[in-house]
Protein backbone atom coordinates (compact mmCIF):
# COMPACT_ATOMS: atom_id res chain seq x y z
CA UNK A 1 0.00 0.00 0.00
CA UNK A 2 2.83 2.41 0.83
CA UNK A 3 4.43 1.88 -2.57
CA UNK A 4 1.07 2.50 -4.21
CA UNK A 5 0.65 5.84 -2.40
CA UNK A 6 4.12 6.93 -3.36
CA UNK A 7 3.41 6.12 -6.98
CA UNK A 8 0.09 7.93 -6.97
CA UNK A 9 1.72 11.14 -5.75
CA UNK A 10 3.98 11.05 -8.77
CA UNK A 11 1.11 11.54 -11.24
CA UNK A 12 2.24 14.79 -12.90
CA UNK A 13 5.09 16.12 -10.84
CA UNK A 14 5.76 19.84 -11.25
CA UNK A 15 9.24 21.15 -11.95
CA UNK A 16 10.42 23.56 -9.28
CA UNK A 17 13.65 25.12 -8.20
CA UNK A 18 15.22 26.44 -5.00
CA UNK A 19 18.39 28.44 -4.60
CA UNK A 20 20.95 27.73 -1.91
CA UNK A 21 23.29 30.48 -0.75
CA UNK A 22 25.03 32.86 -3.12
CA UNK A 23 25.86 30.05 -5.56
CA UNK A 24 22.15 29.90 -6.63
CA UNK A 25 22.44 26.17 -7.11
CA UNK A 26 19.27 24.98 -8.81
CA UNK A 27 17.86 21.73 -7.45
CA UNK A 28 15.11 20.24 -9.58
CA UNK A 29 12.36 18.02 -8.27
CA UNK A 30 11.23 14.94 -10.14
CA UNK A 31 10.17 15.76 -13.68
CA UNK A 32 6.69 15.63 -15.12
CA UNK A 33 5.55 12.02 -15.29
CA UNK A 34 2.43 9.90 -15.41
CA UNK A 35 -0.53 10.21 -17.73
CA UNK A 36 -0.88 13.20 -20.04
CA UNK A 37 -3.50 13.92 -22.70
CA UNK A 38 -2.73 15.61 -26.02
CA UNK A 39 -5.71 17.82 -25.26
CA UNK A 40 -8.32 17.94 -28.02
CA UNK A 41 -9.11 21.51 -29.08
CA UNK A 42 -12.76 22.59 -29.30
CA UNK A 43 -13.74 25.03 -32.06
CA UNK A 44 -16.54 27.52 -32.57
CA UNK A 45 -18.80 27.57 -35.61
CA UNK A 46 -16.39 29.95 -37.37
CA UNK A 47 -13.53 27.46 -36.66
CA UNK A 48 -11.83 29.72 -34.13
CA UNK A 49 -10.56 27.90 -31.00
CA UNK A 50 -13.14 27.87 -28.21
CA UNK A 51 -11.06 28.88 -25.22
CA UNK A 52 -13.79 28.43 -22.61
CA UNK A 53 -14.55 24.84 -23.58
CA UNK A 54 -10.80 24.22 -23.83
CA UNK A 55 -10.16 25.53 -20.33
CA UNK A 56 -13.07 23.52 -18.91
CA UNK A 57 -11.80 20.31 -20.52
CA UNK A 58 -8.27 20.93 -19.22
CA UNK A 59 -9.61 21.43 -15.70
CA UNK A 60 -11.63 18.21 -15.94
CA UNK A 61 -8.53 16.31 -17.07
CA UNK A 62 -6.52 17.67 -14.14
CA UNK A 63 -9.30 16.54 -11.78
CA UNK A 64 -8.76 13.02 -13.18
CA UNK A 65 -5.00 13.06 -12.44
CA UNK A 66 -4.14 13.71 -16.07
CA UNK A 67 -1.54 16.22 -17.23
CA UNK A 68 -1.88 18.46 -20.25
CA UNK A 69 0.14 17.90 -23.42
CA UNK A 70 -1.66 20.73 -25.17
CA UNK A 71 -1.00 21.35 -28.87
CA UNK A 72 -0.24 17.74 -29.72
CA UNK A 73 -1.35 15.72 -32.72
CA UNK A 74 -4.83 15.13 -31.30
CA UNK A 75 -5.07 18.84 -30.52
CA UNK A 76 -4.99 19.52 -34.28
CA UNK A 77 -2.02 21.71 -33.45
CA UNK A 78 -0.61 21.82 -36.95
CA UNK A 79 -3.95 23.15 -38.17
CA UNK A 80 -3.65 26.03 -35.68
CA UNK A 81 -1.67 29.21 -36.30
CA UNK A 82 1.20 30.09 -34.01
CA UNK A 83 -0.87 33.02 -32.73
CA UNK A 84 -3.80 30.75 -31.86
CA UNK A 85 -1.54 28.42 -29.87
CA UNK A 86 0.07 31.34 -28.09
CA UNK A 87 -3.27 32.90 -27.17
CA UNK A 88 -4.71 29.62 -25.88
CA UNK A 89 -1.69 29.04 -23.63
CA UNK A 90 -1.97 32.54 -22.18
CA UNK A 91 -5.69 32.04 -21.57
CA UNK A 92 -5.09 28.71 -19.82
CA UNK A 93 -2.55 30.26 -17.47
CA UNK A 94 -4.78 33.28 -16.86
CA UNK A 95 -7.61 30.90 -15.93
CA UNK A 96 -5.48 29.45 -13.14
CA UNK A 97 -4.49 26.19 -14.82
CA UNK A 98 -1.18 25.07 -13.31
CA UNK A 99 1.57 25.37 -15.97
CA UNK A 100 3.75 22.89 -14.08
CA UNK A 101 1.29 20.23 -15.27
CA UNK A 102 1.61 21.25 -18.91
CA UNK A 103 3.82 20.01 -21.73
CA UNK A 104 2.84 22.15 -24.75
CA UNK A 105 3.72 21.05 -28.25
CA UNK A 106 5.99 23.71 -29.72
CA UNK A 107 7.67 21.99 -32.67
CA UNK A 108 7.19 23.73 -36.02
CA UNK A 109 9.03 23.53 -39.32
CA UNK A 110 10.21 27.09 -38.69
CA UNK A 111 13.00 27.41 -36.14
CA UNK A 112 11.84 30.93 -35.27
CA UNK A 113 8.26 29.86 -34.56
CA UNK A 114 9.49 26.92 -32.49
CA UNK A 115 11.74 29.22 -30.48
CA UNK A 116 8.96 31.75 -29.90
CA UNK A 117 6.44 29.16 -28.70
CA UNK A 118 9.07 27.41 -26.57
CA UNK A 119 10.18 30.64 -24.90
CA UNK A 120 6.56 31.39 -24.06
CA UNK A 121 6.07 27.93 -22.53
CA UNK A 122 9.26 28.13 -20.48
CA UNK A 123 8.48 31.69 -19.40
CA UNK A 124 5.05 30.58 -18.17
CA UNK A 125 6.62 27.83 -16.06
CA UNK A 126 5.55 24.82 -18.12
CA UNK A 127 7.18 21.57 -17.03
CA UNK A 128 8.52 20.89 -20.50
CA UNK A 129 7.76 21.13 -24.20
CA UNK A 130 6.96 18.36 -26.66
CA UNK A 131 8.89 19.03 -29.84
CA UNK A 132 8.33 17.56 -33.28
CA UNK A 133 11.27 17.50 -35.66
CA UNK A 134 10.94 19.76 -38.72
CA UNK A 135 8.81 17.44 -40.84
CA UNK A 136 8.16 18.99 -44.25
CA UNK A 137 11.41 17.90 -45.91
CA UNK A 138 11.84 14.13 -45.92
CA UNK A 139 14.95 11.94 -45.92
CA UNK A 140 16.99 14.64 -44.19
CA UNK A 141 20.35 13.85 -42.65
CA UNK A 142 20.72 13.34 -38.91
CA UNK A 143 23.14 16.28 -38.98
CA UNK A 144 20.33 18.56 -40.17
CA UNK A 145 18.02 17.49 -37.36
CA UNK A 146 20.82 17.92 -34.83
CA UNK A 147 21.40 21.47 -36.07
CA UNK A 148 17.68 22.25 -35.81
CA UNK A 149 17.34 21.16 -32.17
CA UNK A 150 20.70 22.72 -31.32
CA UNK A 151 19.58 26.08 -32.70
CA UNK A 152 16.37 25.90 -30.67
CA UNK A 153 18.18 25.15 -27.42
CA UNK A 154 20.71 27.92 -27.94
CA UNK A 155 18.19 30.53 -29.08
CA UNK A 156 15.81 29.81 -26.19
CA UNK A 157 18.81 30.12 -23.89
CA UNK A 158 17.03 29.26 -20.65
CA UNK A 159 18.29 26.77 -18.06
CA UNK A 160 14.68 25.81 -17.28
CA UNK A 161 14.15 24.38 -20.77
CA UNK A 162 13.11 20.72 -20.88
CA UNK A 163 12.58 19.27 -24.36
CA UNK A 164 10.74 16.00 -24.93
CA UNK A 165 11.46 14.83 -28.47
CA UNK A 166 8.38 13.71 -30.37
CA UNK A 167 8.79 10.59 -32.51
CA UNK A 168 5.71 9.98 -34.65
CA UNK A 169 6.82 8.54 -38.00
CA UNK A 170 3.30 7.44 -39.07
CA UNK A 171 2.40 11.15 -39.31
CA UNK A 172 5.59 13.21 -39.51
CA UNK A 173 7.61 10.58 -41.44
CA UNK A 174 10.76 12.32 -40.17
CA UNK A 175 11.75 10.45 -37.03
CA UNK A 176 14.01 10.54 -33.99
CA UNK A 177 16.91 8.08 -33.95
CA UNK A 178 19.07 6.78 -31.13
CA UNK A 179 22.07 8.39 -32.81
CA UNK A 180 20.38 11.79 -32.75
CA UNK A 181 19.43 11.41 -29.09
CA UNK A 182 22.98 10.38 -28.22
CA UNK A 183 24.39 13.53 -29.82
CA UNK A 184 21.81 15.84 -28.28
CA UNK A 185 22.27 14.37 -24.80
CA UNK A 186 26.02 14.75 -25.08
CA UNK A 187 25.68 18.43 -26.04
CA UNK A 188 22.63 19.41 -23.96
CA UNK A 189 22.16 16.89 -21.11
CA UNK A 190 19.94 19.24 -19.10
CA UNK A 191 17.73 20.52 -21.92
CA UNK A 192 17.01 17.17 -23.60
CA UNK A 193 14.70 15.61 -21.03
CA UNK A 194 13.13 12.67 -22.84
CA UNK A 195 10.81 11.64 -25.64
CA UNK A 196 7.35 10.52 -26.63
CA UNK A 197 7.43 7.45 -28.84
CA UNK A 198 4.34 7.29 -31.05
CA UNK A 199 5.81 4.82 -33.50
CA UNK A 200 3.27 2.22 -32.42
CA UNK A 201 6.16 -0.26 -32.30
CA UNK A 202 7.04 -1.58 -28.85
CA UNK A 203 10.41 -2.86 -30.10
CA UNK A 204 11.33 0.70 -31.05
CA UNK A 205 10.35 1.99 -27.60
CA UNK A 206 12.35 -0.79 -25.97
CA UNK A 207 15.39 0.21 -28.02
CA UNK A 208 15.30 3.72 -26.58
CA UNK A 209 14.65 2.46 -23.05
CA UNK A 210 17.61 0.09 -23.26
CA UNK A 211 19.87 2.70 -24.83
CA UNK A 212 19.20 5.64 -22.51
CA UNK A 213 17.00 4.93 -19.52
CA UNK A 214 19.22 2.21 -18.02
CA UNK A 215 22.24 4.47 -18.35
CA UNK A 216 20.47 7.47 -16.82
CA UNK A 217 20.53 5.71 -13.47
CA UNK A 218 24.30 5.33 -13.65
CA UNK A 219 27.19 7.77 -13.24
CA UNK A 220 26.80 11.30 -14.57
CA UNK A 221 27.98 11.95 -18.10
CA UNK A 222 30.82 14.22 -19.14
CA UNK A 223 31.05 17.72 -17.71
CA UNK A 224 29.44 16.44 -14.52
CA UNK A 225 25.89 16.90 -15.77
CA UNK A 226 23.27 14.45 -14.57
CA UNK A 227 21.82 12.58 -17.51
CA UNK A 228 18.17 11.62 -17.27
CA UNK A 229 16.11 10.61 -20.30
CA UNK A 230 12.43 9.92 -19.71
CA UNK A 231 10.39 7.85 -22.16
CA UNK A 232 6.64 8.24 -22.59
CA UNK A 233 4.73 5.86 -24.83
CA UNK A 234 2.25 7.36 -27.28
CA UNK A 235 -0.42 4.78 -26.51
CA UNK A 236 -1.65 3.42 -23.19
CA UNK A 237 -1.65 0.00 -24.84
CA UNK A 238 2.07 -0.07 -24.03
CA UNK A 239 1.83 1.58 -20.60
CA UNK A 240 2.36 -1.53 -18.46
CA UNK A 241 5.31 -2.65 -20.58
CA UNK A 242 6.80 0.83 -20.53
CA UNK A 243 6.62 1.13 -16.75
CA UNK A 244 8.16 -2.33 -16.23
CA UNK A 245 11.10 -1.31 -18.40
CA UNK A 246 11.89 2.03 -16.82
CA UNK A 247 9.51 4.32 -18.70
CA UNK A 248 7.71 7.19 -16.98
CA UNK A 249 4.16 7.15 -18.35
CA UNK A 250 2.09 7.79 -21.44
CA UNK A 251 0.94 10.74 -23.52
CA UNK A 252 -2.11 9.20 -25.11
CA UNK A 253 -5.03 10.37 -27.24
CA UNK A 254 -7.59 8.37 -25.27
CA UNK A 255 -6.47 10.02 -22.03
CA UNK A 256 -8.82 12.78 -23.25
CA UNK A 257 -11.78 10.54 -22.48
CA UNK A 258 -10.47 7.73 -20.23
CA UNK A 259 -7.93 9.46 -17.97
CA UNK A 260 -8.81 7.98 -14.58
CA UNK A 261 -8.58 4.37 -15.72
CA UNK A 262 -5.24 4.99 -17.42
CA UNK A 263 -3.89 6.74 -14.34
CA UNK A 264 -5.05 3.84 -12.17
CA UNK A 265 -2.76 1.47 -14.07
CA UNK A 266 0.10 3.98 -13.95
CA UNK A 267 -0.22 4.40 -10.18
CA UNK A 268 -0.76 0.74 -9.30
CA UNK A 269 1.31 -1.28 -11.78
CA UNK A 270 4.09 -2.16 -9.34
CA UNK A 271 2.28 -2.87 -6.10
CA UNK A 272 3.35 -6.11 -4.43
CA UNK A 273 0.44 -8.34 -5.43
CA UNK A 274 -1.00 -6.61 -8.47
CA UNK A 275 0.60 -8.30 -11.49
CA UNK A 276 -2.58 -10.10 -12.53
CA UNK A 277 -4.68 -7.02 -11.75
CA UNK A 278 -2.35 -4.81 -13.79
CA UNK A 279 -2.60 -7.19 -16.73
CA UNK A 280 -6.39 -7.02 -16.50
CA UNK A 281 -6.34 -3.24 -16.27
CA UNK A 282 -4.15 -3.11 -19.37
CA UNK A 283 -6.57 -5.34 -21.28
CA UNK A 284 -9.52 -3.12 -20.34
CA UNK A 285 -7.65 -0.02 -21.51
CA UNK A 286 -6.91 -1.74 -24.80
CA UNK A 287 -10.61 -2.46 -25.35
CA UNK A 288 -11.48 1.22 -24.99
CA UNK A 289 -8.68 2.30 -27.29
CA UNK A 290 -9.74 -0.19 -29.94
CA UNK A 291 -13.18 1.43 -30.11
CA UNK A 292 -11.75 4.90 -30.73
CA UNK A 293 -9.07 3.79 -33.16
CA UNK A 294 -11.46 1.78 -35.33
CA UNK A 295 -11.14 2.43 -39.06
CA UNK A 296 -14.92 2.68 -39.30
CA UNK A 297 -14.52 6.26 -38.06
CA UNK A 298 -12.88 9.00 -40.18
CA UNK A 299 -10.20 9.68 -37.52
CA UNK A 300 -9.51 9.03 -33.86
CA UNK A 301 -9.66 12.79 -33.26
CA UNK A 302 -13.21 12.98 -34.63
CA UNK A 303 -14.24 9.94 -32.57
CA UNK A 304 -12.81 11.44 -29.37
CA UNK A 305 -14.63 14.70 -29.95
CA UNK A 306 -17.86 12.89 -30.70
CA UNK A 307 -17.54 10.99 -27.42
CA UNK A 308 -17.04 14.24 -25.49
CA UNK A 309 -20.09 15.69 -27.28
CA UNK A 310 -22.11 12.67 -26.15
CA UNK A 311 -20.99 12.48 -22.52
CA UNK A 312 -20.88 16.25 -21.97
CA UNK A 313 -24.21 16.62 -23.79
CA UNK A 314 -22.58 19.36 -25.89
CA UNK A 315 -22.85 18.95 -29.69
CA UNK A 316 -20.41 21.81 -30.31
CA UNK A 317 -17.58 19.43 -29.39
CA UNK A 318 -18.06 17.56 -32.68
CA UNK A 319 -16.33 20.25 -34.73
CA UNK A 320 -12.95 19.45 -36.30
CA UNK A 321 -10.82 21.58 -38.59
CA UNK A 322 -10.51 20.70 -42.28
CA UNK A 323 -9.08 18.54 -43.71
CA UNK A 324 -10.52 16.37 -40.91
CA UNK A 325 -14.24 15.63 -40.94
CA UNK A 326 -16.65 14.86 -38.13
CA UNK A 327 -18.51 11.58 -37.71
CA UNK A 328 -21.70 11.14 -39.70
CA UNK A 329 -24.93 10.67 -37.70
CA UNK A 330 -24.77 6.92 -38.38
CA UNK A 331 -21.13 6.73 -37.29
CA UNK A 332 -22.01 8.70 -34.14
CA UNK A 333 -24.74 6.18 -33.31
CA UNK A 334 -22.29 3.32 -33.84
CA UNK A 335 -19.73 4.92 -31.53
CA UNK A 336 -22.34 5.57 -28.84
CA UNK A 337 -23.56 1.98 -29.02
CA UNK A 338 -20.06 0.50 -28.85
CA UNK A 339 -19.12 2.65 -25.87
CA UNK A 340 -22.33 1.71 -24.08
CA UNK A 341 -21.65 -1.97 -24.76
CA UNK A 342 -18.31 -1.82 -22.92
CA UNK A 343 -19.71 0.20 -20.01
CA UNK A 344 -17.72 3.33 -20.86
CA UNK A 345 -18.31 6.53 -18.84
CA UNK A 346 -16.75 9.98 -18.39
CA UNK A 347 -17.46 10.74 -14.70
CA UNK A 348 -18.10 14.40 -13.96
CA UNK A 349 -17.75 15.57 -17.56
CA UNK A 350 -21.35 16.70 -17.95
CA UNK A 351 -21.20 18.54 -14.63
CA UNK A 352 -18.05 20.41 -15.69
CA UNK A 353 -19.60 21.44 -19.01
CA UNK A 354 -22.81 22.52 -17.27
CA UNK A 355 -20.77 24.73 -14.95
CA UNK A 356 -18.98 26.26 -17.93
CA UNK A 357 -22.33 26.98 -19.61
CA UNK A 358 -23.71 28.62 -16.45
CA UNK A 359 -20.63 30.85 -16.18
CA UNK A 360 -20.84 31.79 -19.85
CA UNK A 361 -24.55 32.59 -19.54
CA UNK A 362 -23.93 34.67 -16.42
CA UNK A 363 -21.09 36.58 -18.10
CA UNK A 364 -23.28 37.27 -21.13
CA UNK A 365 -26.18 38.42 -18.97
CA UNK A 366 -23.90 40.64 -16.90
CA UNK A 367 -22.42 42.21 -20.01
CA UNK A 368 -25.89 42.75 -21.46
CA UNK A 369 -27.09 44.34 -18.21
CA UNK A 370 -24.06 46.63 -18.17
CA UNK A 371 -24.74 47.66 -21.75
CA UNK A 372 -28.37 48.51 -20.95
CA UNK A 373 -27.28 50.58 -17.94
CA UNK A 374 -24.81 52.44 -20.11
CA UNK A 375 -27.45 53.10 -22.76
CA UNK A 376 -29.91 54.31 -20.13
CA UNK A 377 -27.25 56.60 -18.72
CA UNK A 378 -26.54 58.08 -22.13
CA UNK A 379 -30.28 58.51 -22.67
CA UNK A 380 -30.71 60.44 -19.43
CA UNK A 381 -27.69 62.55 -20.22
CA UNK A 382 -29.10 63.41 -23.63
CA UNK A 383 -32.51 64.49 -22.24
CA UNK A 384 -30.88 66.75 -19.70
CA UNK A 385 -29.09 68.64 -22.39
Amino acid sequence: MERRNEKAKEHVTPVSAIFIGSRKTMIQSARIRGVLAPVVTPFKADLAPDSQRFIAHCKWLLSQNCGLAIFGTNSEANSLSMEERSTLLDELVAAGVDPSRMMPGTGCCSIMETVKLTKQAVGNGCAGVLMLPPFYYKDVAEEGLYRYFSEVVQRVGDARLKIYLYHIPPVAVVGITTGLVERLLAAYPNAIAGMKDSSGDWNNTKTFLDAFVARSAGPASTAGAARTFDVFVGSESFLFANMRNGGVGTISATANVNPAAIHKLYSQWNTADDTDDADQQQLKLNVVREVFSSRKFPSMIAALKQAIAIYADDPAWRTVLPPLVELTPEQAKTLAAELKAIGFTMPGKRRVEAGRLRRATFAKATASHGLRRAEEGRGRGGSEK
